[in-house]
């Protein structure tokens, strides 16, 4: 198989357009191209006012691939393709009856539950929250009612907190071995669409993606694993050093030397719980801030120009930084096209936000995070637990400016940026369910995070017209970008530095940033602790 990269067609070229330029790029004989398929489809929107183009990647199987790549020798944009097949590292003897534990079942916990299956491991999977059904009816009681429930929420419950998002599945992360193909395939398996196999940024959205993360539980219990719902870890065995298993609310134990910890970023009793065990962890940096909305159609025109609405391109997104004069980085962050913002607290008596889409991104607003990154060198020394004990502060501080039923603070940019309390809305409506305050933000972070805001936001209209628009608004807080702490692991085992069988995972460890970057650690993590049990039973033997 051949890989071809960048061929250009313009937007709303014919099906059979690609083929024909296939031909003509090889230079190549109609018949002597057998098939193709798109490895990866973008788009070039640098001239936004004159012409967009799709930019593909394509592999082939051609009649005489040798004697075509020996023509294209020198031709970078010819090569042979590479092997993308998920290969399983290992496989459970007959009879092998040591079964591991995951903690957790958001994507990483999904992904190491399900390789570990398909591998013949028969994990047990231990998640607090509740399955997809019944979890999104509390979450709706939330918005709706102003109701929580702690352990179902956007936080906790089956698909993790990824669940309740945009459903992104792109990352920057360094894949040499494909996992994030494995990850893609599993969820078209699973009933996702087919097009997030070659789409540049593709994404499935929230009612889709609780289909399929049922769909690709029900496998795992068919492959012989187990998935326990309202099964909250309470406590951790750990002895001379090596897990041993793990204390659940309802007071039973379960006894396991392989633990998967593929906690979410808001697990913070369990981090509290793991610290306490001597379970080795450090601050990390992350970042805080609040959402900014905007009318989708302003996005839309500033990034596609006279192509915005176009139904090949969909809703338009964008991706902003700027270095304030104070050092601070301000960015955008996990911006949802034609989404809406959500609240995703926890906790009674906190506010936390977060954003939202569906497939179709056709609601009225987009939204993204505007965040500053801290450090624990800088912003909360003392501790392992320092980040997540601001993260609480902020987050009750939101509930009381917010006025203490779970409405989240707003103030519309105009008036942040003048230092005045907002009375009334623009056009731009806010999203957020159960409902905004109007108020004055600055209270609701630390006064350098306000500072590097102010300068950002006109720095971002500058690169967006209108990004800066008097009607603009902002929601309060963004606080759980990504964890406050890593569980630190051993590079070349992925097990805790100091608790051997203990395998921290994911974004709640520190090592995940996403949907599908969570996913391919769980891969990465099953297939170590998969090598493990197997070498450790045949030098038991």
């Amino acid at each position: 198989m051949i890989r071809l990269t960048e061929l250009s067609l313009p937007l709303g070229h014919p099906p059979e357009a690609l083929r024909a330029a296939i031909v003509q790029r090889l230079g190549i004989d109609a018949a002597e191209l057998l098939e193709f398929k798109v490895f990866k489809r973008s788009y070039d929107a640098r001239k936004k006012n004159t012409e967009i183009t799709f930019v593909y990647i394509l592999d082939l199987t051609l009649r005489d691939e040798a004697a075509v790549l020996a023509r294209f020798a020198d031709d970078p944009q010819v090569r042979p393709a590479p092997d993308t097949t998920y290969h399983p590292v290992a496989q459970a003897p007959a009879g092998f009856t040591e079964r591991p534990l995951i903690i957790g079942f958001g994507p990483c916990g999904l992904f190491a539950a399900l390789l570990l299956a398909q591998m013949g491991f028969k994990p047990i999977v231990l998640e607090r929250g509740k399955d997809v059904r019944r979890r999104t009816k509390d979450t709706w009681a939330l918005w709706r009612k102003r109701r929580l429930t702690p352990e179902s929420n956007v936080q906790f419950g089956e698909g993790g907190a990824g669940l309740f998002s945009d459903g992104k599945l792109y990352s920057q992360i360094k894949d040499p071995k494909f996992y994030g193909r494995k990850v893609m395939a599993e969820f078209v398996k699973a009933g996702a669409p087919e097009e997030i196999l070659y789409v540049s940024k593709p994404h499935i959205g929230t009612f889709r993606l609780t289909g399929v993360v049922a769909a690709m539980r029900q496998e795992i219990r068919a492959l012989g694993g187990e998935v326990r719902f309202e099964s909250r870890v309470t406590d951790f065995l750990i002895e001379d050093g090596r897990i041993a298993g793990v204390v659940l609310e309802d007071g039973q134990t379960l006894v396991s030397r392989y633990v998967v910890l593929a906690l979410g970023h808001s697990s913070r009793d369990t981090f509290r719980q793991l610290h306490e065990r001597g379970v080795y962890m450090e601050a990390k940096p992350f970042s805080i801030g609040f959402r900014i909305e905007h009318p989708q159609s302003l996005i839309d025109t500033a990034r596609l120009g006279k192509y915005a609405g176009h139904p090949d391109l969909g809703a338009a997104d964008y991706k902003l930084v700027h270095h304030a004069g104070n050092g601070r980085a301000v960015y955008s962050f996990c911006m949802c096209p034609g989404g809406t913002v959500v609240a995703a607290t926890s906790e009674p008596g906190r506010v936390v936000t977060n954003g939202m889409s569906q497939y179709s991104r056709n609601e009225r607003n987009a939204n993204a995070g505007i965040v500053v990154g801290i450090s624990p060198e800088q912003d909360f020394p003392g501790g392992p637990l320092s980040g997540v004990e601001l993260q609480e502060r902020l987050e009750s501080q939101a509930y009381r400016l917010g006025g203490e039923d779970y409405s989240a603070p707003a103030q519309l940019v105009g008036d942040f940026l003048a230092g005045r309390p907002s009375a009334q809305l623009g056009e731009v409506l806010p999203s957020y369910k159960p409902g905004v305050h109007l108020c004055d933000l600055a209270p609701a972070l630390p006064d350098y995070a306000i500072e590097a805001i102010r300068e950002a936001l006109p720095a971002f209209g500058r690169q967006i017209r209108g990004f800066d628009r008097e009607d603009a608004v902002l929601t309060g807080v963004e606080t759980r970008t990504s964890s406050p702490l890593r569980i630190t692991r051993d590079p070349g085992t992925l097990q805790s530095l100091n608790t051997r069988g203990l395998y921290p995972a994911g974004e709640g460890a520190g090592y995940a940033g996403g949907i599908l970057s969570a996913g391919v650690d769980g891969i990465r993590v099953a297939e170590a602790l998969a090598q493990a049990m197997l070498a450790d039973r045949q030098e038991a033997c």
